[in-house]
């Protein structure tokens, strides 16, 4: 039986619909001139936007390019008059002698236009970084303040990606876009002007011999947008094989399996249709060109057709047709310019539009910072405390009552999925219950302020962030406002850190990254040991353990648990599968499926059997000869 053959559809699954890709099908289906119907709106939004980042740039891009396009009116109208006095009769010294003033003229026209235009470019260079300013800490202002239950729901992370991604980015091509826009319009609109005043009778007739140009100038712009929305599976594709390819986290699997012929092989595939489908592009357009330079190539034969039959007729000088002619190239720029600013200028503001609504959906989310201000606890209470997740049908933490007193150590076992994460994530105040109460010295922690509760908690989670600062950034980040407590090098020495960090090339002062020069990284035991000492550096009220020791070695883990058992006046939750950890706990919860089905000391709990007698005794058989 022959062997199947497998196309590039069949190698990779279909991919899901980038986010920066967001309004590409609805703008691919929308016309030009629709489009063109929105512009006033987008427009005023854009100028307001520029306004805020600097009002006197603003002005100066705006006011540049309008006088701009004045100069270019007088330098037609003085050009007009050179013509004029060359072509009139007499001897040429006193014809040129004739022409010299509008000569200047349209000399100085051309200079101040040059100029002018020059600065406007640098006014409207200068506003794109202050807005990419004013945008970008607007959106990490919000992203950093919403509460971490934002997080969970899928709409408004795809939100935030859209926002970050393409968002911030657009903001600055709105405002560039309607510049050139207006850039556009003011070019066309000076060379109709003095056409105008020159011969009006050749206005229309300079209208008709651009419309070719606009027409094959906004088929061309929507061809190729078109063109890139049909590339955008198939390059997303060939970038996800590329990465595998060429990734320094992936290169030991790809030449342990052998999978160079394979990833190859599917890279060409799509390769090789994605150049045919370019040259297809390329055939295209060369083809709209060609329609549209013959057809405007006709419309400017017909102008000058018209023209000549008016010269012939003495129904216009020559020095009127001459500067139509001009006025025509201009006035085809400007329409170019103007087309293309618009195709770009719609899809980017409802890009920015996303930008703006996420912003505000982030602040509406983001937890008041009032309330009663939260000290040091005595007793933290939860009453059937529950918390679900958005868009699931079970409760992470099902109506759990427990209470935590100043000085214990509290742990938290189960099986995976048993909610024991969750239940602490509570208790450190990064979600509200969604069923229940929780108090605070009998505050209800919905009154206290979330700031000052914060400063209360310190948390050694198990997923930790590679965070790119040196060693000693690391830690104090943990507590970066503090004044007294440990010093840095205490709390590293307490995770059995220092003499490892004291190793580094630069010791603390090492960067823990190596995508930056002299960066160097840790190994997952040294991090955990790092992010512990930042823990401990944090010096808080109530300190949360999730798994701690996971990456740890038996010396490590075991200096870690005695030195979370050190402090009386510190409250420890731990969480730990490792049992042999928690037999001196103060009190062990056992959670199963979100609920509490046991408590009791580590003693109490294996005299009464259930589940986490099993626990133990199972793991203990490992250590059993």
């Amino acid at each position: 039986m022959a062997q199947q053959t497998i196309d590039d559809h069949d190698a990779l699954p279909e991919l899901e619909a980038a986010g920066w890709l967001h309004h590409s099908e609805s703008f691919a289906e929308t016309s030009f001139w629709a489009v063109a119907r929105r512009l006033p709106a987008i427009v005023r939004e854009a100028l307001a936007l520029a306004w805020q980042a600097n009002r006197v740039d603003t002005i100066a891009a705006i006011a540049f390019n309008v006088v701009a396009g004045v100069a270019t009116t007088f330098g037609l109208l003085a050009t007009s008059t050179v013509l004029t006095e060359l072509f009139a009769a007499g001897p040429t010294p006193d014809r040129i002698a004739a022409a010299l003033p509008a000569l200047v003229v349209a000399a100085v026209a051309v200079s101040i236009r040059g100029g002018l235009t020059i600065a406007a470019g640098w006014a409207q260079a200068r506003m794109a970084p202050q807005i990419n300013y004013a945008v970008e800490l607007r959106l990490f202002g919000a992203t950093t303040a919403v509460g971490l239950a934002a997080f969970d729901d899928s709409g408004f992370a795809e939100e935030m990606d859209r926002a970050k991604d393409r968002g911030i980015v657009e903001a600055a091509s709105i405002v560039n876009s309607s510049v050139d826009l207006l850039t556009g319009l003011v070019r066309v609109a000076a060379t109709a002007a003095a056409i105008a005043v020159i011969e009006p009778i050749l206005l229309p007739c300079l209208i008709l011999a651009a419309i070719p140009s606009a027409v094959t100038a906004v088929r061309m712009a929507r061809r190729e947008y078109l063109a890139m929305l049909a590339f955008i599976g198939r390059r997303r594709r060939m970038w996800l094989l590329g990465s595998i390819m060429a990734n320094r986290h992936t290169a030991a699997e790809v030449r342990s399996y052998q999978m160079r012929d394979f990833l190859l092989g599917q890279y060409e595939r799509i390769m090789r249709g994605q150049t045919a489908a370019e040259m297809r592009l390329v055939r295209a357009q060369t083809g709209t060109r060609t329609v549209g330079a013959a057809v405007g190539g006709l419309a400017s034969l017909a102008l000058y057709g018209v023209l000549g039959w008016m010269l012939v007729d003495g129904a216009i000088p020559l020095a009127a047709a001459a500067t139509a002619l001009l006025a025509l190239q201009a006035a085809q720029m400007g329409l170019n310019t103007a087309i293309y600013a618009t195709n770009r200028l719609y899809e980017d503001a409802l890009y920015y539009g996303d930008f703006r609504a996420f912003v505000d959906r982030a602040w509406a989310q983001a937890p008041e910072p009032s309330g009663e201000p939260a000290s040091d606890f005595a007793e933290i209470r939860l009453d059937r405390a529950s918390l679900r997740y958005p868009d699931t049908d079970t409760p992470a933490v099902d109506e759990v009552t427990l209470t935590v007193r100043k000085g214990q150590v509290i742990a938290l076992v189960g099986e995976n999925g048993s909610g024991k994460s969750s239940l602490a994530k509570l208790l450190a105040g990064l979600y509200q219950p969604t069923g229940g109460t929780i108090t605070w010295n009998g505050v209800d922690v919905r009154r206290l302020d979330p700031a000052s509760r914060a400063a209360q908690v310190a948390v050694i989670t198990q997923d930790w962030w590679k965070f790119p600062f040196t060693a000693h950034q690391n830690i104090a980040v943990g507590r970066g406002d503090r004044e007294t407590g440990p010093t840095v090098v205490d709390a590293a020495t307490a995770a059995l850190a220092h003499e490892m960090i004291e190793e580094l090339p630069k010791g603390y002062a090492t960067l823990l990254n190596r995508q930056f020069k002299d960066g160097h990284d840790l190994s997952g035991g040294q991090w955990q040991r790092l992010v512990a000492a930042r823990g401990f550096y944090r010096d808080a009220a109530l300190l949360i353990c999730d798994e701690p020791s996971s990456a740890l070695d038996a010396r490590a883990e075991h200096a870690m648990f005695q030195q979370l058992r050190r402090r009386p006046d510190r409250t420890v939750v731990l969480i730990t599968h490792r049992l042999a950890n928690v037999r001196h706990a103060d009190q062990i919860y056992v959670l199963h499926h979100g609920r509490i089905v046991q408590h009791g000391s580590h003693a109490e709990l294996v005299a009464a059997g259930g589940l986490y007698q099993e626990l133990f005794h199972l793991q203990a058989s490992g250590y059993l000869g």
